[in-house]
């Protein structure tokens, strides 16, 4: 019996009648091996570093909803004591999806991905969220401005129709440190400044820049039921602007109940939105003329609006869910000129005033002239 013939070292066999594999052969093979084993590696650590968490956060276009028609049965935007009156048309309240920040962290391949997708933003997460915040923090942050957008919404809309809605401000935190530490208190209701009525958050910052950093405030409160007169040192906040050093609170008792019930949103972008589908409820007639709007932008109880973030992502949600009217913030004209979606007109407006009657010429036919972001 003849001994078996041993099979070549490198694992190839040799043709039948040949002799043993050429050395080129087997350093070809070598060869092969080391790259294949390079490439697995490769792959293996662009894998890893692809999951590397990166202190950036991706804005990008998030849902659309009609704050006039709601979600399924339910109108996201119900009122009690007052009639209310047929819509039609559609108010799109945008929102933008954000990956990233506390809690969420982004990695490596998601900033790449989204820095080469020409619908989102790549944006340090420190423009985003405050340094250190964790994410608990961050959603009840959100909840609680997404609460206050929906009564300053109700009560610049109600005050828009002619409805007097006082408002009551309210110290619900005073800064550590501060000018009004020791002086003002949670739970004071601050009625004047320097004699100046304080009828919302914003008479009264405009009463506290117009003493100035550095001066002093004569400021009137509510206090226990009893009126209480108390001079604050006014502060300089981070940017310079004068700050009087506490957190304070819109509160107010609409002789209508407005209730606005929209899952999964939060923060003050939604403000304007709602007021306007406020407002719309509360008048005859159709005030879209039967056409998709969309917008954007914060609102306070006066009626003013303010300047939101994403507003780029904002349009491009618009645009995709049919809208062809805007309505965006002055304050943001700058981001939005050069960057309009195709077939979506923009309407810049810093009052809600403003914004009502911009639906309502649009509605119309008319609205031709309407400012826009040049």
């Amino acid at each position: 019996m003849s001994a078996p013939t041993p099979e070549p070292a490198d694992g190839l066999a040799a043709a039948p009648g040949a002799g043993p594999a050429a050395p080129e052969r087997v350093r070809a093979s070598a060869r092969a091996v080391a790259a294949l084993v390079c490439g697995a590696v490769s792959v293996a650590l662009v894998s890893v570093v692809a999951l590397v968490p990166v202190p950036f956060a991706v804005e990008s276009p998030g849902p659309v909803r009609d704050v006039l028609s709601g979600e399924g049965d339910q109108r996201l935007i119900t009122i009690t004591g007052a009639r209310t009156y047929p819509t039609s048309g559609s108010l799109d309240l945008t929102t933008v999806r954000v990956s990233g920040g506390p809690g969420r962290s982004l990695d490596l391949g998601g900033q790449v991905a989204a820095w080469l997708d020409d619908d989102s933003a790549v944006l340090p997460a420190a423009a985003l969220f405050p340094p250190g915040a964790t994410e608990e923090q961050v959603d009840q942050s959100n909840a609680a401005a997404f609460t206050g957008s929906q009564q300053a919404a109700t009560v610049a809309a109600l005050t828009e129709l002619g409805y007097d809605v006082p408002v009551r401000v309210v110290v619900t935190d005073v800064v550590t440190g501060s000018g009004a530490a020791g002086l003002l208190r949670d739970g004071d209701v601050v009625t004047a400044v320097d004699g100046s009525p304080v009828t919302g958050a914003s008479a009264l910052r405009d009463a506290v820049r117009a003493v100035g950093a550095g001066g002093r405030a004569g400021v009137e409160v509510e206090r226990d039921g009893a009126r209480q007169d108390v001079v604050v040192p006014v502060g300089a906040g981070e940017d310079g602007s004068p700050v009087l050093g506490v957190l304070v609170s819109e509160r107010a008792e609409p002789p209508v109940d407005v209730r606005i019930a929209v899952d999964q949103v939060g923060g003050p972008s939604a403000g304007l939105v709602f007021a306007l589908g406020v407002v719309d409820l509360l008048t005859p007639g159709e005030m879209t003329g039967g056409q998709r709007f969309a917008g954007t932008g914060t609102i306070d109880s006066t009626g003013a609006v303010g300047a939101i973030g994403g507003v780029r992502q904002k349009m491009l949600g618009a645009r995709a869910a049919g809208a062809e009217v805007f309505l965006a913030p002055q304050a943001n004209c700058a981001e939005v000129a050069g960057h309009v979606p195709d077939g979506l007109r923009v309407v810049a407006v810093s009052t809600l005033a403003q914004a009502r009657r911009a639906v309502e010429e649009v509605g119309s036919g008319g609205g031709r002239d309407l400012p826009g972001c040049p």
